[in-house]
């Protein structure tokens, strides 16, 4: 056990198999003191069909939670040592099962079983700090409305994306800005004329104009950029565009990352609305977008052939941690 305590909780699931490994272990031995020729692996189907009715494989793997495999090789382990009888002759997933009656009379014979089993598990929870049973109802519930896999993924994403740094363009950024935005537009689309003029010359199409130009440094590399650009329909503030992310670091929130630091920079300077476009092809931008607020606008004009979708989001209702 000293090996558990060293390595901690992340070794949870090498410990659950141990415990498992151990109460199985006994629960064999103790089949076999009540004279019963039952594996343990057994139990949930027998469980299952002990009042007697006939049931489906595909009902007991449901009722138990179970993969229909599983089930249906378990019935045919207990159906060969004369605990189960097949009804009917249609395919695996139709056909009835039952107890057979050396399988009934195993229910008789089980009762005692259940009573010593109980009150020595019961007899284990009064020395016990904690419930396991209560515990395992708890983690179950939990996994069920946010798997470990997703849980582990958030965390992950969490931790890189701590080490993403957001900073102001530089004139050092010029081809970074503009060869990560053409990657992402070649890869979908062609490039066009709007393009190239912010691309070409983000000093002077961008910046010189009010705009601002942001950058997402990992490990010293620019790996995302974005911009504000102003603009003058009487509505709307900045447009956020060319947000673009390197392929080799998607998945650490630098999207987010960027598109908070330029909701931050437009309400800094009082800004109210902010405007985009995109087109509906790009899945994860407009979940990115939406999760940022932007909610979808229609009938605003556009220089882009590409752009199949306008958004725009109120920043002053926004909960924004101004910088």
């Amino acid at each position: 056990m000293e090996f558990y305590k060293a390595a901690g909780i992340k070794s949870i699931g090498s410990r659950l198999r141990m415990l498992t490994n151990k109460i199985t272990d006994d629960a064999a031995q103790i089949y076999k003191l009540y004279n019963l020729e039952m594996q343990p692996k057994w139990f949930p189907v027998f469980y299952a069909l002990s009042e007697g009715v006939e049931k489906t494989v595909t009902g007991i793997a449901q009722e138990i939670g179970h993969s229909h495999p599983s089930v249906s090789k378990i019935i045919s382990e207990m159906t060969k040592e004369g605990l189960i009888e097949k009804k009917g002759n249609s395919d695996g997933r139709r056909s009835m099962v039952v107890l057979s009656e050396k399988g009934m009379s195993y229910k008789e014979k089980i009762q005692d079983q259940y009573v010593d089993v109980e009150e020595a598990i019961n007899t284990i929870n009064m020395h016990a700090a904690n419930d396991l049973w209560k515990a395992i109802e708890e983690w179950e519930f939990l996994l069920e409305q946010k798997t470990l896999l997703r849980r582990v993924l958030e965390q992950k994403k969490k931790r890189e994306s701590s080490a993403v740094q957001i900073i102001d363009y530089l004139p050092e950024h010029a081809s970074s800005f503009r060869q990560l935005n053409e990657q992402w537009i070649s890869s979908y689309f062609k490039m066009e004329e709007a393009d190239r003029l912010s691309l070409d010359n983000p000093q002077e199409y961008i910046l010189d104009r009010g705009g601002h130009i942001f950058v997402a440094l990992l490990n010293d590399e620019v790996v995302g950029v974005c911009a504000l650009m102003t603009m003058h329909d009487g509505e709307h503030d900045f447009e956020l565009a060319k947000m673009a992310v390197s392929p080799s670091a998607q998945g650490k929130s630098i999207g987010w990352l960027l598109g908070q630091a330029a909701l931050e920079k437009a309400a800094s300077l009082g800004a109210k609305k902010i405007y985009l476009e995109s087109n509906t092809i790009l899945k994860p931008a407009i979940t990115l977008y939406h999760k940022l607020g932007f909610q979808k606008i229609a009938g605003h004009p556009t220089p882009y052939e590409r752009c199949n979708i306008q958004m725009a989001v109120d920043i002053s209702s926004l909960a924004i941690n101004q910088k």
